[in-house]
Order: C-alpha cells, then sequence, then structure tokens
C-alpha cells in the first residue's frame, strides 16, 4: 500500500549551504513543494542577505537583520547555525549529510574542499546524495576560480547588451534575474536528479553557472544571432519581430500594446477607428509590420493618444488584443487579478507582532500542494530542534557544541 503524501517532496531531505539569492531561491522553492530544507548559517553572522538592506523588518534590532531580500527568498527553512571551519563543524555536517537526500552549495568552486565538504568527499560517506553547485562560472573553464555576481553575469552573459533605449547605455534588469533564473534551473535538475535515483539508485552531482543560465535564457535573441550572425541591439521597449509590441502612450499615460499576430492588429485596427491600416499592403502581416516599424509607429502613436489607458484596455481586451498598464509594485499588490491568485501571503514571524507580507508561490496544483509551513527564520533558530530532534544528539552534545562555539 502506498504511503499518503499531501505535498510532493514529502520526506525529502535537503542541506542548503547556499546564501544571497540564487540558492535560496531553488530551496525555498523546494520547501514550499514539501522538502524539509536545513539552511546552515555561520554563527552570529549568518546569510549574508540578512543585512543587505534597508529595508528590515525590525530597522532597530542588531545585526543579524531580518532584511526584506532575506524575507524574499527563506521561508520553510530551518536555520542551523554550525561553524564549518572547524573539525567539530565538519563532522557534525557530515551526520546531517547522511541523514539527507539532496546538497545545495553556492561557494566558489573547489572551496568546499579546505573542509571535506566537496563532492569527491561526500560521496564517499553517502553515495546516494544529490550534490548542486551553484557557482559563477561553473566547475570548469577559464573562469571557474572567479567569484560570480548576477549584475557581473548580466553585463557578461549578454543581457544587458540588449536592455536599454536604443540610443542609450547598456541596462541592468530591475531585480537580479540571472541569480533567479539559475535556483529556477537548480530546482529543475534536483528534481530531475531525484527521478534518476529513483530509477538507479545513483546519485550525481550537478554543475549549475549563473553564466551558463544567463546564456540560456537569452533564448530567441541568441538563436537570432547563430542563425543572422547579425549582433542584436537595444531597441528599448520594442520587440526586435514583433509589432507592434511595444510601450505606447495613452491620452493619460504610457501602457503597453502587445499584437503578436495579424488577427490582433485587424481587431486594433477596428476599434481604433483605423480599419484600412490593416489592408494597407505595408502592414498587412507582421513581417511587413517589422519592416516598416517607423511608419507605422507614427500613424498608430498618433490614434493611441486620442483614449485614456482604461477605455484602451477596456476595449481591446473585449476583442482579446492585449494591452494593459504599466505597474508599480504598489498597483501590482493591489491589482485584483494577483489577489485572486494569492501572490501576497500572511505569516507569523518571530521577530513580528504582526504577521508580515510574503510574496506568494505562483505553482497551483489540482492535487498536491503548495504549503507555507514556516517563515523565513531568525539566525540559528531551529539548531537545537535539528540536532536533538533529526540527528537525536544529546543534550550534553549540544551543549559541547555551544561551549566549544561550533553552533
Amino acid at each position: 500500500m502506498k504511503k499518503k503524501i499531501n505535498q510532493p517532496l514529502e520526506g525529502i531531505n535537503i542541506l542548503d549551504l547556499t546564501r544571497v539569492l540564487a540558492g535560496p531561491t531553488s530551496t525555498q522553492l523546494l520547501g514550499d513543494l514539501g522538502a524539509n530544507i536545513i539552511k546552515i548559517e555561520r554563527p552570529e553572522s549568518g546569510d549574508d542577505s540578512r543585512n543587505l538592506g534597508p529595508p528590515y523588518l525590525d530597522r532597530n534590532a542588531r545585526k543579524p537583520k531580518e532584511s526584506a531580500y532575506f524575507l524574499s527568498v527563506n521561508r520553510n527553512k530551518h536555520s542551523v547555525t554550525i561553524d564549518l571551519t572547524k573539525k567539530d563543524g565538519q563532522d557534525l555536517a557530515f551526520k546531517l549529510i547522511k541523514k539527507c537526500d539532496v546538497i545545495v552549495e553556492n561557494f566558489r568552486a573547489g572551496n568546499l574542499k579546505q573542509y571535506g565538504l566537496d563532492y569527491a568527499n561526500v560521496k564517499q560517506k553517502n553515495p546516494k546524495i544529490i550534490y548542486c553547485s551553484i557557482t559563477g562560472f561553473g566547475q570548469n573553464g577559464p573562469y571557474s576560480k572567479r567569484g560570480g555576481y548576477d549584475y557581473l553575469v548580466q553585463a557578461m552573459g549578454g543581457i544587458m547588451s540588449i536592455t536599454g533605449e536604443k540610443k542609450g547605455n547598456p541596462t541592468k534588469i530591475g531585480v537580479g534575474v540571472s541569480d533567479i533564473i539559475t535556483g529556477l534551473y537548480a530546482s529543475n535538475a534536483i528534481l530531475a536528479a531525484l527521478r534518476f535515483r529513483d530509477k538507479t539508485s545513483k546519485g550525481q552531482h550537478i554543475d549549475l553557472s549563473l553564466m551558463d543560465s544567463q546564456v540560456s535564457w537569452l533564448s530567441y535573441v541568441a538563436q537570432s544571432y547563430l542563425i543572422s550572425k547579425e549582433i542584436p541591439k537595444r531597441i528599448g521597449n520594442d520587440h526586435p519581430s514583433i509589432v507592434p509590441y511595444q510601450t505606447v502612450t495613452a491620452k493619460d499615460g504610457l501602457m503597453v500594446l502587445a499584437i503578436a499576430n495579424d488577427r490582433q492588429f485587424r481587431d486594433f485596427c477596428k476599434f481604433a477607428k483605423i480599419p484600412k491600416l490593416f489592408n494597407n499592403p505595408k502592414y498587412s502581416t507582421n513581417s511587413l509590420r517589422v519592416k516598416n516599424r517607423g511608419s507605422l509607429n507614427k500613424i498608430i502613436l498618433k490614434v493611441l493618444k486620442e483614449k485614456k489607458i482604461d477605455e484602451w484596455v477596456l476595449g481591446l481586451n473585449k476583442l482579446n488584443v492585449p494591452c494593459g498598464p504599466i505597474n508599480n509594485i504598489k498597483q501590482v499588490f493591489e491589482d485584483p487579478q494577483v489577489n485572486s491568485r494569492n501572490m501576497k501571503i500572511k505569516m507569523k514571524h518571530k521577530k513580528s507582532k504582526k504577521f508580515i507580507d510574503l510574496i506568494g508561490n505562483p505553482i497551483k496544483f489540482s492535487t498536491s500542494k503548495v504549503k507555507y509551513k514556516k517563515s523565513p527564520p531568525t539566525l540559528g533558530q531551529d539548531t537545537e530542534k535539528i540536532l536533538t530532534k533529526f540527528l537525536k544528539l544529546s543534550k550534553n552534545e549540544v551543549n559541547r557544541l555551544k561551549d566549544k562555539k561550533i553552533i
């Protein structure tokens, strides 16, 4: 008889040796899906991102604080402090490793070897372990020993070269998207490795880098270069191969018009009271509209100023012509669609008398569940619990480790 479970990853134990954004993004997602996440942090200081602010949950608190940055990617985790630079700390880590299915780490390539926590050594103790390494540039190659950060990888990985106004400077995307995408790739790879282990009883090492992930999600823009050998250029908010698919100005401000096919363009022209435009041989297909982007924009941008944003959005969406406002973050969380999808959640937190708002998980299952069981932990909040209940250490042993400042 199969054991009943409520969440997809129930029963999976993950040792989280990551910090800041890419790794924590991955482990938070896995925790939302039911995995038991044991987050190892340095005693006293913890994950670097705890202090990346303001804003902080408690602006008057001493370090380590609870920054918004840390809160965004660390729910459903147990915080355990261990000094991995000491032999007793390494021994304690191995006790955890023997009981875990997955390790996720984002130390610089080769750095964990000095603590005996590299994949080759860990595999000896737990042959079935799935060991995911997240680095800036990967485990091999001329840049493998370099530190990698999102901003740097956005620059080196090409995304900044195609982001920004045509006559402006290359521009960074507004969030650490290279980190976040790498975290999503890591989750995907870990799930695939767990499935492989289910079938073969074999663990493995996953080598994932920010740079590789960044290059991968250049997607159709990179593919266009590989086919044409023409270097893509910045075109602001326009789309390189779809028109009109861009920021436009209505009577009362900016909005986005995202016409992706000829039917939508025809219906837009009808609603805008310029039906003859669709039949113009210069604009009747998307390829022609791309070719004649400049002259088309002169016509439609003038027409769009005749109505307010709400008029365009209401009228065009009735015709299934995609368009919408450009919301700021406050407006995003006031949006009825966002609220109906529970993309803002409330959780209790140890350092707050009130419930705190957190970003929800976008995955909606029909049968299994995403659960918000534990708010982002304070530093070392779960050390004693994990050591005594998960590892079954005695209180005397825990006190010994405290006295030696291992935990």
